[in-house]
């Protein structure tokens, strides 16, 4: 046996151990950006996004808007099929202005989901910026699952073409 036939050993580690892999050039760069950014700028970052989507949607009153008006939704266009988040920026629209109703008509897992998101941010930007104690959400890998399975099921149902679950169908 030669020496280029030999197996490459590495470091001898104890079972269980964990080596990290060598992080790649983004993720070295994303870090480096987070390390050396204020604290504030993360939580403004969010608030800003927020509010370019909520600037957006009431700048286009998408609850008058008519199928073929733009922006359109590709996949309904071209299939006829409503996706997953079709329905999801009038339930916004009609959130913005208090109806509750229209807004879970349009979208339901939205409208359940929002309260929730709000809060989330609130708790984290608040304990991030004014050190808040805040108790934070914790949302396991369960309650994820269960979510999204939730959300699935909704959109298959959402699309089927007779009663009752036409009452979906926005």
């Amino acid at each position: 046996m030669t020496l280029a036939d030999e197996p490459i050993q590495g470091p001898a580690l104890p079972p269980g151990w964990y080596v990290p892999p060598k992080q790649d050039v983004v993720t070295r760069f994303v870090q480096r950006v987070w390390s050396k950014s204020p604290i504030w700028a993360a939580p403004v970052a969010m608030l800003a996004c927020m509010s370019g989507g909520v600037a957006y949607t009431l700048a286009t009153h998408p609850a008058d808007a008519g199928a073929g008006d733009a922006p359109t939704c590709l996949l309904k266009y071209t299939t006829g099929f409503v996706c997953p988040g079709c329905g999801g920026t009038r339930a916004a629209w009609y959130l913005l202005h208090g109806d509750i109703p229209a807004a879970a008509r349009h979208h339901a897992i939205f409208t359940f989901a929002v309260p929730f998101l709000l809060y989330m941010y609130v708790a984290w930007a608040g304990q991030r910026l004014f050190n808040w104690k805040l108790p934070q959400l914790k949302v396991g890998p369960g309650a994820m699952i269960a979510f999204v399975a939730v959300w699935g099921v909704w959109s298959v149902l959402r699309n089927l073409p007779w009663a009752p679950f036409t009452a979906f169908y926005v």
